[in-house]
């Protein structure tokens, strides 16, 4: 287990004596752009040591290409810059190595292999060693070698299929779900967990994740219906897709959304209730034609009234109905703002690690400038021989 160097940035916000979970864990972290970065993102935030590693030429390209996504992905990292064309740089890569719990990268497969650090190295110079690889469709597999993008992972993996509304084209969305649910955060969660197996059995693993994989695995409730039914569930038509006029978005009379979660049968009748409507339990409710009455009722009860309207009126009466708000509205609302997830700075400001430990909060350092912590952690490598 690494020593980790001084981390000389000063906090942004927090505590820098705060005891975190992954205190003592050091990861390489190899990744660039957007899913392998907000994997070891959440890994810093809860405690190890993410030494950035990037390459003495071209780096992470979203230093150039958003500086202010970079900031946000790579707050809490040291970093360091090597020549891994040279063998001095992959030299200096196996020294770190050998004081690591993990080695994470998202190169194509084979890439590795190709500098001569293929997991087989990389282990043999620290047996204990966990090598994480992050790729769009895994290590093998006939598309292994494809280039991709989150659409492209999406598509793949039925996922673009199921969004959207009923008879209406598949629709994007601005949340990557693959580079981020389907990919970092399993990711991350398969890293800690052969982390923690390394500690028992001094034996790393190389974890694989494909972001393909990964997102299909986030479709347990079409799989199901599928499975009970005997079909796929067009989009838009399932029970949590918008099929039942009880569970969808609606227009509002300026032009803003509610979000009607009255999915059971107590929150569906305490909201007619409470909009002194009792005809609307009675109508017909079910993901078919039948129900398109209430539908339309609903549509029309909604649009009568500007969206605070009903968030005044039903949003503190437990029925799972509330206001469909932009971001700028999300990070001033007043419960965000209680839990503290949403952060000011003095560079811009950031969003905390979801994952509470510990009151205060840990602390918020900087992103590191391309080979900030060169001098500490390669003179470490050069004196552990």
């Amino acid at each position: 287990m690494a020593t980790p160097g001084p981390d000389t940035a000063q906090p942004l916000q927090g505590d820098m004596t705060m005891s975190l979970p992954l205190d003592g864990m050091t990861i390489l972290d190899l990744t660039r752009l957007l899913p392998g970065p907000f994997a070891t993102l959440y890994l810093a935030d809860l405690g190890a040591t993410v030494i950035k590693v990037e390459d003495s030429k071209s780096g992470d390209y979203t230093r150039e290409l958003d500086p202010g996504l970079f900031r946000m992905l790579n707050r809490n990292k040291q970093a360091v810059q090597l020549d891994l064309r040279s063998d001095a740089g992959r030299e200096q890569l196996l020294k770190l190595a050998e004081q690591a719990d993990a080695l994470l990268e998202s190169f194509r497969p084979g890439t590795l292999d190709k500098m001569g650090l293929g997991v087989a190295t990389l282990q043999a110079a620290n047996p204990r060693l966990v090598v994480g690889s992050l790729t769009g469709y895994g290590q093998q597999g006939p598309y292994a070698d494809w280039p991709g993008h989150d659409v492209n992972y999406l598509g793949y993996a039925g996922v673009l299929d199921q969004i959207g509304h009923r008879d209406q084209p598949p629709a994007m969305s601005n949340l990557q779900i693959a580079d981020l649910a389907g990919g970092a955060l399993t990711f991350a969660l398969g890293v800690v967990a052969a982390l923690l197996d390394a500690q028992r059995s001094g034996q790393g693993r190389h974890v694989d994740v494909g972001m393909t994989d990964a997102s299909l695995a986030l479709m347990p409730v079409a799989l199901a219906a599928r499975q009970t039914t005997g079909r796929l569930t067009p989009r838009g038509e399932g029970m949590l897709s918008g099929g039942l006029p009880n569970y969808g978005l609606y227009a509002c009379a300026d032009g803003r959304h509610i979000a009607l979660g009255t999915l059971e049968p107590k929150f569906w009748l305490g909201f007619c209730r409470a909009v002194q409507r009792p005809d609307l339990a009675k109508m017909p409710l079910s993901t078919g034609a039948d129900s398109q009455p209430l539908r339309d009722a609903l549509a029309d009860l909604f649009s009568s009234q500007p969206r605070d309207y009903w968030v005044d009126l039903l949003a503190d009466q437990g029925l799972c109905v509330g206001p469909v708000l932009d971001l700028d509205e999300a990070l001033s609302d007043p419960h965000m703002q209680s839990r503290g997830v949403y952060v000011e700075t003095d560079d811009g400001g950031y969003i905390r690690c979801p994952i509470q430990v510990g009151d205060p909060p840990p602390a918020i350092r900087p992103a590191p400038q391309r080979g900030a912590d060169n001098s500490q952690w390669l003179r470490t490598a050069a004196d552990s021989d």
